[in-house]
């Protein structure tokens, strides 16, 4: 990994991490720290607000379902089969006569869930990695980055489909569940993490403060958690901010594929495969789960870039 080219999310690590202020502890006058002045740049942004307020909104939804519909999503009548939007149903009917309203609103739960989880995995997984393999360097360095270089060599989509192809249920029919979904996007989606955390925390522990507290007789384990972590972890959350949108775009992909999450369980990407055959007969079973998609999907990516944006030193 050290003698590849860094990628733009290393290089934006290094570039913050090689700026960070030094630990809270040794606090100085009156001087704000780069974390005060991309706070109080965040909440100037019209695209963080904008971001926010749509993720807010979204996440509400996921939450309490029943706030927004009273409708069962499962309570279909085919004599209702493609109706178009009406006063009683929004977004009118899917061809087996479910409300595609209600529908959209608890498919918002499932999509919702698997890129949270999969990028709190994630956040776990590729930190430690890249925090153990930056921090000691030397062969657990060259050891963490050969696996994570292996790890890189599988193609996302294919190495999914590969694991959720195994996953049945008790009548050996192929069915990925929610968290079949969450494992195996995470066993494909760390290695990005990793590499971000490992040249954050390679640029930090060369900072004059880490090099005083081990001169200090401070520990590893003090070293690791008092002042390098607390001062490399900020681009992994940008990152991973970026990257959960990304996680919701996939888990969409797959159940659209018929390899993710399948009927009776609701989520966009089963809506749009259950719409996508029938085009020809009305178009709103398939524009209302994908424009919720499409707006959640860019709200993590606008709320990503505007935190990217605040926190590096070289846009400031």
């Amino acid at each position: 990994m050290s003698n590849t080219t860094k990628s733009p999310e290393e290089a934006f690590a290094e570039g913050m991490a090689g700026t960070v202020v030094p630990d809270v502890s040794s606090k100085q006058d009156k001087t704000r720290s780069l974390a005060q002045d991309a706070l109080r740049d965040l909440i100037r942004r019209p695209m963080f607000i904008a971001s926010g307020v749509l993720i807010i909104a979204i996440l509400i939804i996921a939450a309490f379902p029943t706030l927004f519909t009273s409708v069962d999503p499962l309570a279909c009548d085919l004599k209702h089969s493609m109706e178009g939007p009406s006063g009683s149903a929004w977004f009118g009917y899917n061809f087996q006569g479910c409300d595609v309203y209600s529908q959209t609103i608890y498919g918002t739960r499932n999509s919702i869930i698997v890129g949270v989880l999969t990028t709190i995995f994630s956040l776990i997984i590729g930190g430690l990695v890249g925090v153990l393999g930056g921090f000691f360097g030397k062969w657990t360095d060259a050891l963490l980055s050969f696996v994570t270089n292996v790890f890189f060599g599988l193609p996302l989509l294919l190495a999914a489909i590969v694991i959720l192809n195994n996953f049945r249920d008790e009548k050996g029919m192929r069915n990925a569940g929610v968290m079949a979904v969450v494992l195996t996007l995470t066993v494909v989606g760390w290695m990005s993490m990793a590499r971000v955390m490992r040249g954050a925390v390679m640029q930090v522990k060369q900072a004059d403060y880490v090099a005083a507290a081990r001169s200090l007789g401070a520990s590893t384990s003090r070293m690791m958690f008092r002042h390098v972590l607390p001062n490399s972890i900020t681009p992994l959350i940008v990152v991973a901010t970026i990257s959960l949108g990304a996680v919701i775009g996939a888990e969409a992909t797959l159940s659209f594929l018929g390899i993710g999450i399948r009927p009776p369980a609701i989520s966009w990407g089963v809506m749009i495969s259950e719409a996508q055959g029938r085009i020809s007969q009305g178009l709103h079973p398939l524009l209302f789960p994908s424009g919720m998609l499409t707006i959640t999907v860019l709200a993590f990516i606008m709320l990503g870039d505007a935190v990217r944006d605040a926190f590096d030193p070289k846009l400031r």
